[in-house]
């Protein structure tokens, strides 16, 4: 007799229908919008989702301060003014802000380094939640950590709300150099490899004073969560890539940048500040999901550079006394 399926698991949070829903984002553009109106200019463009926010990532570096989810009035009214999926940002770590955000109905949730982190030791377990994640990476080891926690989409951070690229392209080329590295490794390089990446889970231990040892982590014993890992590496290194969605993001302002990233493999990119910062946002919205959507053609890219106006102004990185890109574990 053929095993029942559970239609209501089918429906809710599976791993599957997660993955499958990240997987249609594919190609395109995620847009940070902070309006009902730039969530029209989002979806006018052709962005495949938005991501509500209260202020875009420019701002936020620069007003300073504590940065929170977004105000449940200000998701809601995104929600009911746009048909394409809507995303939202918790905080790393910060369960009770992603249960809000679950409970609105958005589609998607951000465990943001654009946020303040709400705990320095561990991010969200994604895995408890019906709703999709996606979160950043700056390597392979971060990345792996988040997919074994349940993250359906992996964004490489680059730094928000710069207009500067460079960070971006520094995480796509150290992620895809670390995948072939470890296509590369024997069983015992791999073990090394896996245990490296469990250290990113005892960093609890190190800001101990009386020597505490971690044992048992949100996601499991230490021993269960080293078979988690050593699970999706093999994924990795069975598909040569991420087994989830990719996206690239922080810094790109222009259709240049989304085509420069694309190339790098990527397969899909979040703007933000790039658009909403720029001379004329819908021009560049349109420009940016052109060359996007066009990334190989050359001569398509060169009409959409020259669709937009002043692009937004960009900071040097070395520059920042905050890189929003050291936050996450």
């Amino acid at each position: 007799m053929a095993a029942r399926v559970n239609l209501g698991e089918m429906r809710h949070g599976t791993e599957l229908l997660k993955r499958g829903f990240a997987k249609m984002q594919e190609g395109g553009v995620v847009m940070d919008v902070v309006t009902a109106e730039q969530a029209h200019v989002a979806e006018d463009s052709g962005a495949v989702s938005v991501m509500a926010l209260e202020r875009v990532p420019a701002d936020i570096r620069s007003s300073g301060g504590v940065a929170r989810m977004s105000h449940p009035k200000l998701i809601k009214e995104i929600m009911e003014t746009t048909s394409i999926p809507v995303m939202a940002k918790a905080r790393i770590g910060h369960e009770e802000e992603a249960r809000v955000l679950e409970s609105l109905g958005v589609d998607m949730i951000d465990e943001s380094e654009v946020l303040t982190p709400a705990d320095p030791f561990y991010h969200i377990a994604k895995s408890d939640f019906t709703i999709p994640f996606v979160c950043g990476c700056t390597s392979l080891g971060e990345a792996v950590r988040r997919i074994s926690e349940g993250a359906a989409m992996i964004r490489t951070k680059g730094e928000a709300g710069t207009g500067n690229v460079v960070s971006a392209v520094k995480h796509a080329r150290l992620l895809e150099a670390e995948i072939e590295t470890s296509k590369n490794a024997d069983s015992e390089m791999r073990e090394e490899i896996i245990d490296k990446i469990l250290e990113g889970y005892r960093r609890l231990e190190e800001k101990s004073d009386i020597g505490a040892k971690v044992g048992k982590t949100p996601f499991g014993d230490i021993e269960s969560v080293r078979k988690d890992l050593s699970s999706v590496l093999e994924e990795v290194i069975d598909l040569g890539r991420l087994p989830v969605v990719t996206f690239s993001a922080g810094g790109i302002a222009t259709p240049a940048d989304a085509a420069l990233m694309m190339s790098h493999g990527m397969d899909g990119v979040f703007v933000g500040s790039g658009i909403f910062k720029s001379s004329d946002p819908a021009r560049t919205a349109e420009a940016i999901v052109l060359a996007t959507h066009h990334f190989e053609d050359s001569q398509v890219v060169s009409e959409a550079s020259d669709m937009i106006g002043e692009a937004m102004p960009g900071l040097e990185i070395d520059s920042l006394e905050v890189k929003l890109d050291e936050r996450g574990w």
